[in-house]
């Protein structure tokens, strides 16, 4: 009898370090799947070489020094006292920091101010992609009586009557008279030069296996995994520049819809923003509805709402508590230290 329980105790041992062992050896095996994953995906998310520049307006340093000075000049205001840089503020990474952005009359405009970051690599701007290239999104701000209300002659005029911008202009277009298109250029050209400044994900892209915690480095996986986050935010920039449906917007808010009313999908579909300085460009969505990065993230944990031109990429996660703190984690390393800007000196 006592032989019997000694076997059946020396089974039992056996048996369970024979699990303790296999519960080693199968977490040993997927820590080496997710590094072999992590490490294939690094290059998806290098930085790039070089600022893309279209060939119709390529870049010149006479064209940059003055968009810069157009940008920061609130003469572009039939007021003057409201330049690029009250909606597009360098130190609030270059947005406003409001829900939603606010109008010439202290009026609450219907969407946020988007984030020029990383604006070059964007085919197609504006929340609904109304605008189809950066060249021809700047006069509708300007001559909009809601935002800086400056007719197009009058911009035209005051800009002639300065000196110092009549030599700008000569400089970035020879022998050309001060017109919009050069104007929409020179913006346009200065814009594709705001960039964010590299964070701790850069380094640790980079090779500097210290630059984010285990932590960051889980919700890394989970962003290129689990939580599907990769699906629409993607590469360097963290966008496809693409329009989805994510199950947040209702009623007559239908974003993209509006262009192509007959369309399922585009119903209900805005832009994909960049995550560059995510942590610190709250609150979210193209409203402004949610409030904090761990709303966003439980808004993506439900699935939004389920209708059919919800996005294919967006259901319910049912991410842990932890998940969700690694992904904030990861989500927080795309954030860089904000850099100094100083106006430049402008004519008069």
């Amino acid at each position: 009898m006592q032989a019997c329980r000694r076997i059946s105790t020396f089974w039992r041992t056996v048996a369970a370090i024979g699990m303790v062992v296999f519960a080693v050896i199968t977490i040993s095996q997927v820590s080496r799947i997710a590094l072999a994953d992590r490490e294939s995906l690094r290059g998806k998310y290098q930085w790039p070489a070089k600022t893309p520049y279209p060939k119709e307006n390529p870049y010149s340093e006479a064209k940059f020094k003055l968009g810069r000075m157009l940008f920061f000049d609130p003469i572009l205001s039939g007021s003057g006292n409201r330049s690029c840089t009250s909606c597009h503020n360098p130190g609030l990474s270059w947005a406003d920091g409001q829900p939603r952005a606010i109008g010439l009359a202290q009026e609450t405009l219907p969407m946020r101010c988007p984030t020029l970051l990383s604006v070059a690599w964007i085919p197609k701007l504006g929340w609904d992609g109304r605008f189809p290239d950066l060249e021809s999104v700047a006069m509708t701000p300007i001559t909009s009586q809601k935002m800086m209300n400056l007719p197009e002659n009058l911009m035209i005029e005051r800009l002639s009557a300065i000196p110092g911008y009549v030599a700008a202009f000569n400089n970035a277009f020879p022998d050309a008279q001060i017109d919009r298109r050069q104007i929409e250029q020179a913006l346009a050209t200065f814009e594709r030069s705001i960039l964010p400044t590299r964070a701790s994900f850069d380094r640790w892209i980079d090779g500097d296996r210290t630059a984010i915690n285990k932590s960051a480095e889980r919700g890394f996986d989970l962003f290129n995994g689990k939580a599907n986050c990769a699906a629409c935010h993607n590469g360097w920039a963290f966008t496809d520049s693409s329009f989805h449906d994510i199950g947040s917007a209702q009623n007559d808010d239908v974003g993209r819809g509006k262009r192509f009313p007959n369309s399922v999908t585009l119903r209900y579909a805005f832009k994909t923003p960049t995550l560059r300085d995510v942590a610190r460009r709250g609150p979210y969505m193209h409203d402004g509805s949610v409030p904090t990065l761990a709303a966003v993230i439980d808004l993506y944990d439900r699935g939004g709402i389920d209708r059919p031109s919800r996005s294919a990429e967006i259901h319910p996660l049912s991410l842990s508590t932890v998940e969700k703190a690694d992904l904030m984690a990861f989500l927080e390393t795309l954030t860089g230290q904000p850099d100094l800007v100083p106006n430049p000196v402008l004519p008069r």
